[in-house]
């Protein structure tokens, strides 16, 4: 089976020029703070790190991003960044391939887990993963875990280049795309784009995540004239 090319340009609105390739290990750092700046108010993240004062709390869930690429994902080449002409990453989108479990490097990011959640936190976060992985497809496909867009970059066609490019990827393989959503505008895009609501996801406290699927496309055949 043949894969997109590992880098596309886009076009969004607004004359925003931006290209999504594949994250490299010197992306992380701006990969995790654009991640924790887009999820600090996220329902299901709320639940495994609960706001706190001060900065603090952004601190941790950047270094929480950056240990859940580094435990598989940017290993296995699904973690895709948007970046302008100058580099800088404006959006970040991270996939698990129906090959590649995401969990396979975790136990070297433990401590850098720890640090990030605390222990009460990182019970939390492994009782929110269960109940999201029981919900999850039996059949092989591509999971989107996190995908988020810069402040300054929001509501310019960035999220919308990520998540075009991994959809070309899952249909260039011809496996389906799954996902958990936690807000309605967030839905309301994915189905734009070809996603399912499976229903909501249960047990999550005050969190209630719909799980969504998209059947991958398939390349309809050329018709010689």
């Amino acid at each position: 089976m043949t894969t997109p090319s590992s880098s596309t340009t886009v076009v969004p609105p607004a004359d925003l020029s931006v290209t999504v390739s594949r994250a490299e290990a010197h992306h992380v750092a701006s990969a995790g703070r654009v991640l924790a700046a887009a999820f600090v108010d996220d329902p299901v993240m709320t639940c495994i790190l609960p706001p706190g004062p001060g900065p603090d709390r952004e601190r941790r869930l950047r270094s929480l991003f950056e240990a859940m690429m580094l435990s598989g994902p940017l290993k296995h080449g699904t973690v895709d960044v948007a970046t302008d002409a100058t580099g800088d990453v404006l959006g970040v989108a991270v996939w698990e391939s129906p090959r590649a479990g995401s969990l396979m490097l975790l136990p070297l990011q433990l401590p850098r887990f720890i640090r990030a959640l605390g222990l009460l936190g990182l019970v939390n976060g492994a009782v929110m993963l269960h109940a999201l992985r029981t919900c999850r497809p039996g059949l092989p496909h591509w999971y989107l875990g996190e995908i988020g867009v810069s402040a300054s970059a929001r509501g310019r066609g960035v999220g919308s280049a990520l998540l075009a490019h991994g959809l070309a990827r899952a249909d260039a393989s011809g496996r389906p795309s799954y996902l958990e959503s936690s807000t309605e505008k967030n839905r309301a895009l994915y189905r734009r784009n070809g996603f399912l609501e499976l229903g909501l996801i249960p047990g999550l406290r005050d969190a209630a995540p719909a799980a969504m699927m998209r059947p991958a496309k398939r390349k309809e055949p050329s018709v010689a004239s």
